[in-house]
């Protein structure tokens, strides 16, 4: 049996002091590869699958909008047919959190991450966002369906202040929700035009780098995984400057990072995966760039064919990117994973875990001690 003598130990409070608990480490390991990096797919877009449901509906002589269980199986056919080759699977709780689960299109061996804000939220004056929170969900729900990490899409402009003060009051909010119920959280700011900008906008593109460099500084602290926009535009800004621009994304975000995919076609995602991951990010959490085409196939064989096929090897080509280039989240988190195999907790740490939360000496428990034998 090893000894203190020989067995190279380090105490729990190297994990507390990076905001490591317990809840929010289980999460981390549960959607990420082995190695500890990061392939996740996304689906909990409910606006753009409806517009695209809406639009091959058109096209086929139903002018309609798709039904609540059109959309449903969608998800799941996708869900079903590409997450085998992800580490971990973002869904909505109002489409998709229960029957993902039920009907286990949401492989039980993947993480699984749920979305908490609405879809759609109301804008100001100037534009811009001011995200709300989904109706009927909150942290602790998303915590009690047995998710692994709680994923909040929050537009942020700090040129744009109303909408910048408005999303960094809900982005602590949710972190500290976060915290009381120890589960994952990760962030997600977008750029955005506002002041009649359009996307196309020079004025826009040229500024969409910084903005997403200075958001990841102002609020990348207040999450766990951080989820970045590509700092620029291919065709827009040189491969010189873009490789720069990651490496600032790269020092200014205090949390393990992975890129979004923010709807381009999959080439230019693929892409921006291999440069990316090249320059310290951990992974990805891409959505339309793996499925977009899925809803222009015709019939529901062809629907299915394309997710098992097309989507399926996407995911996995990213996936073999991130697992041999990215850093895995605990590197970012100045971490080894011999560190990680040595860290023990004290004895009596469960009486200082979680001191909200109602231990065994509340109803039907009894008072217990310290050095108990139980």
């Amino acid at each position: 049996m090893a000894t203190a003598e020989t067995t190279r130990h380090l105490g729990a409070t190297v994990l507390l002091g990076k905001g490591l608990t317990p809840g929010k480490l289980r999460g981390l390991q549960r959607i990420s590869n082995p190695n500890g990096t990061l392939t996740m797919v996304a689906f909990d877009q409910n606006s753009s699958m409806i517009e695209m449901a809406q639009k091959a509906l058109k096209t086929a002589g139903e002018n309609r909008e798709p039904t609540y269980e059109e959309i449903v199986e969608a998800k799941l056919d996708m869900m079903r047919q590409m997450a085998p080759a992800a580490s971990g699977v973002l869904i909505d709780a109002y489409y998709g959190a229960w029957s993902a689960i039920a009907s286990e299109a949401m492989p039980p061996d993947k993480g699984m991450l749920v979305r908490i804000e609405k879809s759609g939220s109301p804008k100001n004056p100037a534009g811009g966002p001011m995200v709300e929170i989904e109706a009927g969900m909150s942290v602790e729900k998303i915590k009690l369906m047995g998710a692994d990490a709680v994923k909040l899409l929050a537009p942020f402009e700090p040129g744009e202040p109303v909408s910048a003060e408005h999303q960094f009051a809900l982005i602590q909010h949710v972190y500290e929700e976060c915290k009381k119920y120890d589960i994952l959280m990760l962030l997600e700011p977008v750029a955005f035009p506002y002041n009649g900008e359009k996307k196309t906008d020079e004025r826009y593109l040229d500024r969409k780098a910084e903005t997403v460099i200075e958001s990841a500084r102002q609020i990348s602290r207040f999450c766990d995984v951080y989820k970045a926009e590509f700092p620029g535009t291919l065709g827009h800004d040189s491969d010189e400057q873009l490789h720069d621009n990651l490496q600032a994304l790269s020092e200014a975000s205090e949390r393990p990072w992975v890129l979004l995919s923010a709807g381009v076609d999959y080439p230019d995602y693929f892409k921006q995966v291999k440069m990316a991951m090249e320059i310290g990010c951990s992974g990805v959490l891409g959505g339309r760039a793996f499925w977009k085409e899925y809803f222009v196939q015709k019939g529901e064989e062809a629907r299915t064919r394309f997710a098992a096929t097309e989507g399926f090897k996407r995911v996995a080509d990213v996936d073999a990117v991130v697992r041999e280039h990215g850093t895995p989240w605990f590197a970012r988190y100045g971490l080894s994973k011999e560190d990680l195999t040595a860290v023990r907790a004290c004895e009596g740490w469960h009486f200082r875990y979680a001191p909200q939360a109602r231990g065994a000496s509340g109803v039907g428990g009894h008072a217990v001690r310290a050095g108990e034998t139980y």
